[in-house]
């Protein structure tokens, strides 16, 4: 018995190690036939079973298709009964996660997609490919049978060079695809026709603005868009029945056009809106979005509803905003032009000092502005004067607030307990609101919200 919960206490110490990226305990790679003999038992009495590895093949192969390729791979040593389960699980091949040196990473790829025999769901080149044999192997790896009905598509950094027509092949199951440092010129986007892509991304490439309006428009179920660091665009106009998420971040790339207008003149099912770059001015005009709810700006985003400088949208319920220096006065502009607003989250890149004092500014406006603000979450507080007058400001007038959590640079307990006291929070407008101070950094969440 002594030996048995020995074994398996060795057991689970390999099935760990595997899972977590490291190497099996030498107990355990000396026993081949772990996980057979004593049925995944736990104790002496048996009572604590290994469930994992009851479940059916198919759902284990679920399961271990969501790994990263090097940790799929390393759930062959578990046991024998796990030894088949990656080569014929979907396979999730991501090439950056590949711990292998730049000379012999062509040769691994090409080994490692002819050696497995189940369907390929998710393919990502390697972040950089240094020569024109990188490029050979991601298009031997995109010719194997295993990839025939590719779901996610990541061409990383293509250096430069046009997008390949074998990408084509799986027109009829492609639902992610991300192209990056490509170009995409307008002989290649004719043909650019995935029926069943949800989710587009387009990174430091070039295209003509007709070639953009092409592309989209060969997506009919596109619901998420993302156009990062793209030269030759000046203007984007969205028709779509089904788009549900625009994230742009403009930005000029070697000399070319640069993104500069962004008109939503129909689209009834989108909900989130994202301009990302704070040095680049963008023209956003929406004419019908409806369903319009959350909205990532900056300072240099120009907002249109309708035909009236951002006079207010009534759908808006969830703010991202992007600025240099923190500004009370155009964030209770904001809150004047979205009545809706519950969530705000604030992104401030330095802290450079402002006037924040409000006090008798706003004595007259807050007897009309009322704030059903619930959420909040400030980036960069620095326990200055200018960012404890912006807090305190909703702090004492926010009635509706839920929830504030502050991201300082130091969890140092005085320092928590002067900015209690500088922030009045014992006087708080909502009897019911948290205030949470954390050291956890949370830049451009815009970007993670939008997806």
């Amino acid at each position: 018995m002594e030996a048995g919960g020995a074994s398996t206490t060795t057991t689970r110490k390999r099935k760990a190690a595997a899972l977590e990226g490291h190497p099996a305990p030498a107990a355990a790679a000396a026993d081949p036939g772990m996980g057979e003999g004593d049925g995944g038992r736990s104790g002496e009495d048996g009572r604590d079973l290994d469930r994992l590895s009851s479940l059916p093949d198919a759902i284990l192969g679920e399961i271990i298709s969501l790994l990263p390729t090097q940790q799929g791979a390393r759930t062959m040593i578990l046991a024998s009964r796990w030894r088949h389960l990656w080569r014929s699980a979907p396979l999730n091949f991501d090439c950056r996660h590949l711990a292998c040196p730049w000379p012999g990473l062509p040769a691994l790829m090409l080994r490692i997609i002819s050696a497995h025999q189940g369907p390929g769901r998710r393919f990502s080149t390697p972040e950089v490919l240094y020569t024109i044999n990188d490029i050979d192997a991601v298009e031997g790896c995109l010719l194997s049978p295993a990839l025939a009905r590719l779901q996610e598509l990541k061409l990383n950094s293509w250096r430069g060079q046009r997008l390949p027509e074998l990408v084509f092949r799986f027109s009829d199951t492609l639902v992610v695809f991300r192209i990056e440092r490509c170009r995409l010129p307008d002989a290649t986007v004719q043909r650019f026709h995935f029926p069943r892509l949800q989710r587009l991304e387009i990174v430091h490439s070039s295209t003509s603005e007709c070639s953009l309006h092409s592309m989209i428009a060969g997506c009919p179920s596109l619901e998420c868009l993302l156009i990062s660091r793209c030269g030759g665009p000046r203007c984007l106009r969205i028709n779509s029945l089904v788009l549900r998420s625009l994230t742009v971040r403009n930005y000029s790339l070697g000399g070319a056009p640069i993104l500069e207008e962004i008109v939503i003149e129909s689209a009834p099912c989108l909900e989130r809106l994202f301009h990302l770059n704070q040095k680049q001015d963008l023209r956003v005009s929406v004419l019908f979005a409806p369903k319009l709810e959350t909205l990532g700006c900056t300072n240099s985003t120009r907002l249109v509803f309708g035909s009236t400088d951002i006079q207010g949208s009534r759908t808006i319920k969830c703010l991202a905003l992007s600025m240099p220096t923190l500004s009370l006065a155009m964030v209770i502009g904001l809150i004047r032009r979205f009545p809706c607003l519950e969530k705000l989250y604030i992104q401030r890149n330095t802290s450079r000092k402002n006037n924040n004092a409000w006090r008798h500014k706003y004595r007259d406006l807050l007897k009309s502005l009322d704030i059903i603000l619930k959420i909040m979450v400030l980036n960069c507080y620095s326990g200055r004067k200018p960012d404890v007058d912006f807090v305190t400001f909703f702090a004492l007038n926010a009635k509706q607030l839920e929830s504030m959590t502050l991201v300082v640079q130091t969890d140092d307990e005085d320092f928590l307990a002067k900015q209690h006291h500088k922030l009045q929070l014992e006087k708080r407008a909502s009897s019911g609101a948290r205030f949470h101070f954390t050291t956890e950094r949370r830049y451009e969440f815009g970007y993670k919200l939008s997806f």
